[in-house]
C-alpha cells in the first residue's frame, strides 16, 4: 500500500501531515511511503529528514505517484484537481472541514473514493489519541495567550518593585473546551488572575482544577448542555442573559480570550460593540472562532483591527504559528487511526468500527452523511 503525504495548498498552512518519525511507523506495517518535496520544510521537516528513514520524495502533483496511491494523509482537504489526481478506491484521511467543501467531496463521490473527516471523529476515550480537533485546539489556547500578552499594554502577572506594585491584568476567557482550558493554563503559569465563561455548568470544577474562577451562567430554564463532547447551541433567550452577564466581566477586563464554537453552526456572537465600548484602552480580544463568525463583533480572519481603542485580533489559524509542534501532533493523530487499519500492508475499513463509522464521510462513492451534501457544503 502506498501513502502520499502531499504538500499543503491552503494559503498560509504550515503544517504537514506526516513527520519522520510517523513515516518511519507506516514502513514497519509494510507500507510504502510517498512525500512531495518541501512539504514537511516549513514545519521543520527537510526532505533528507524523511529520506533517512526510507520515504520516497517526489515532484509535487506527480501524475504518476497521485494515480497509484492508496491513502492521501492530509491537514486540509486538497483541491478539486488534486483528488481527480487520485486513483479510484482511494482513501483521503484528513481535516476536511465537511460543513464547506462540498465541491471536493461530489469528486470524491464520482470517483468512487472514500474519506474520513477528523471532525467527524466521536468524542469517546477510545478515539483520544486520533483527536487532531483537541491537539490542534491546544495549541491554539496556548498561543492566544502570548498573542494577547505581546499586543496587552501592561504586563500580565502581579510584580512588586522599588517603584510600586504592578496588579495583575484580568483575563476572560469564553469557552471551556479545549482552547478554553489551555488558555487558562497558561494565563494562569503567566500570572494573571482568569475568569471563564461557559455555557456548561459542568465544565466549572475543569476550570477551577487550573486555576480559572468560573462565572456561573445565567439562571434560565432553557439552560444548554453537550451531546457527544461538543457543546450544544445556546438559545437566543440564553445568550442574551450570558451577555449582559459578561459586560460586567469584560469592562474590567484586560484579556478576552474567545473560543466558543458549535461544529456546523455560526459562531455564537457574545462580544458586543456595545460591550466593546466599555472595555478598558489598550486591552485586548483574541477571537479564535473568527472563522466560523467569531464570538466578537468586528474581528475578520488573520486581520488586527482596533474599535475605541481595544485590540481585536482574528486569529483563525493559530496552531499554523506553532507548526513544528502542530505537526507532530497531528502527525500522531493520523497514526493512531490509522495503525489498527492497516493489515499486511493493505487497508481495510471495518465499518462496524464507531470510529470509522462516525467519521467515514464518503466510502467508495456512496455518501454516509448526506446532510452535508444538502446544505450545499457551507453552513
Amino acid at each position: 500500500m502506498r501513502i502520499l503525504i502531499p504538500t499543503e495548498s491552503l494559503t498560509g498552512e504550515t503544517r504537514v501531515a506526516a513527520t519522520p518519525e510517523t513515516v518511519s511507523k507506516f514502513l514497519d506495517l509494510g507500507c510504502s511511503v510517498v512525500v512531495e518535496e518541501g512539504a514537511g520544510i516549513p514545519s521543520g521537516f527537510l526532505d533528507n529528514d524523511y529520506k533517512s528513514v526510507g520515504a520516497e520524495i517526489c515532484s509535487k502533483q506527480a501524475i504518476e505517484i497521485w494515480e497509484t496511491s492508496d491513502l492521501l494523509l492530509c491537514v486540509n482537504c486538497p483541491e478539486k484537481n488534486s483528488i481527480e489526481k487520485l486513483s479510484s478506491k482511494a482513501l483521503v484521511v484528513g481535516l476536511l472541514d465537511p460543513y464547506k467543501n462540498n465541491e471536493a467531496f461530489e469528486t470524491l463521490k464520482e470517483k468512487s473514493q472514500s474519506a474520513i473527516a477528523l471532525e467527524l471523529l466521536p468524542r469517546i476515550s477510545r478515539a483520544q489519541s486520533s483527536d487532531a480537533l483537541s491537539s490542534q485546539a491546544n495549541l491554539a489556547g496556548y498561543k492566544a495567550v502570548l498573542v494577547a500578552a505581546s499586543a496587552l499594554d501592561r504586563y500580565l502577572p502581579m510584580l512588586m518593585t522599588a517603584a510600586g506594585t504592578v496588579q495583575p491584568a484580568k483575563v476572560v476567557v469564553l469557552g471551556a473546551g479545549v482552547a478554553g482550558l489551555q488558555s487558562v493554563a497558561t494565563a494562569k503559569r503567566l500570572g494573571a488572575v482568569v475568569f471563564v465563561s461557559d455555557i456548561r455548568p459542568a465544565v466549572k470544577e475543569q476550570v477551577e482544577s487550573l486555576g480559572g474562577r468560573f462565572i456561573d451562567p445565567p439562571q434560565i430554564e432553557d439552560k444548554p448542555s453537550e451531546a457527544g463532547g461538543y457543546a450544544k447551541q445556546a438559545s437566543e433567550s440564553f445568550l442574551k442573559a450570558q451577555r449582559q452577564q459578561l459586560s460586567d466581566q469584560l469592562s474590567e477586563a484586560d484579556i478576552a480570550i474567545c473560543t466558543a464554537q458549535v461544529p456546523g453552526k455560526k459562531a455564537p456572537r457574545l462580544i458586543t460593540e456595545d460591550m466593546i465600548q466599555r472595555m478598558r484602552r489598550g486591552s485586548v480580544i483574541i477571537d479564535l472562532a473568527v472563522s466560523q463568525g467569531g464570538n466578537c463583533a468586528g474581528t475578520l480572519p488573520g486581520k488586527t483591527i482596533e474599535m475605541n481603542g481595544v485590540k481585536l485580533i482574528g486569529a483563525s489559524n493559530l496552531p499554523c504559528t506553532v507548526p513544528n509542534h502542530a505537526s507532530t501532533l497531528y502527525a500522531r493523530n493520523l497514526y493512531s487511526l490509522i495503525e489498527p487499519l492497516i493489515d499486511k500492508g493493505k487497508i481495510n475499513l471495518n465499518l462496524e468500527d464507531e470510529l470509522i463509522s462516525g467519521s467515514l464521510l464518503i466510502h467508495q462513492g456512496k455518501i454516509r452523511f448526506p446532510q452535508f451534501f444538502e446544505q450545499g457544503g457551507s453552513n
